[in-house]
């Protein structure tokens, strides 16, 4: 949780998941991405060296606990993607843990992928554990290679393994994924009920997640 107080004396914070490694000291890294008109990401982008800005956490969403899943999937667009990447890395950075991961990823162009290097990076290291699916609005790019279009329950149904308790769906995103993809959440301690593509796919509230 991020925080700053503009020169009328008003409070601006904002919330923002590390993509470091949990277990790294002395530092942390984000991705953040500059919205216009955005009041802390301009802030954050206009910021000095040796300007400060007030940090408050962890606040931990979801405790992993390694193999707690036998595969899970990963459900993100925009910057949506930070709490998955987060999961992901930690996942594959433990040779102890043997939880399959399928990332599902949307985003309007090739050029708003964030983290695309990384992802693909981890995909290739372990291919036998990663799959990644990435979606864009348009291709505008000759180098992509992706679907275009929305992430659809069409694709869902034949990427997504079955509902059970050996499996569970992680979401993170703008407001229109969730809507159409599981349903909104009704605040950060409520996930809400469970709708869109999910629920008529079969799954229930225990088998999502809603970062």
């Amino acid at each position: 949780m991020t925080k700053f107080v503009t020169p009328k004396g008003n409070n601006v914070i904002r919330p923002y998941t590390p993509v470091s490694d949990v277990n790294q000291t002395g530092e942390i890294d984000f991705v953040i991405k500059k919205y216009e008109g955005g009041k802390m990401s301009t802030h954050i982008f206009d910021l000095k060296e040796g300007d400060t800005l007030s940090f408050k956490g962890p606040i931990v969403k979801w405790k992993w606990e390694p193999n707690q899943f036998k595969s899970i999937a990963l459900i993100g667009g925009g910057t949506g993607i930070t709490p998955l990447y987060q999961l992901l890395h930690e996942i594959t950075s433990n040779p102890a843990d043997k939880t399959k991961v399928n990332l599902i990823y949307g985003n309007v162009s090739p050029g708003d992928i964030l983290l695309k290097k990384e992802i693909d990076e981890i995909a290739n290291k372990h291919k036998d554990q990663v799959e990644v699916h990435y979606f864009v609005d348009k291709n505008d790019s000759n180098d992509y290679k992706g679907e275009v279009g929305f992430i659809t329950k069409d694709f869902l149904q034949g990427a997504l393994e079955k509902p059970s308790g050996d499996f569970k769906v992680f979401i993170c995103g703008p407001p229109g994924l969730y809507k159409a993809i599981s349903g909104v959440k009704v605040s950060p301690t409520d996930q809400g009920e469970l709708d869109g593509a999910l629920k008529d796919l079969g799954f229930s509230k225990e088998h999502v997640f809603k970062f």
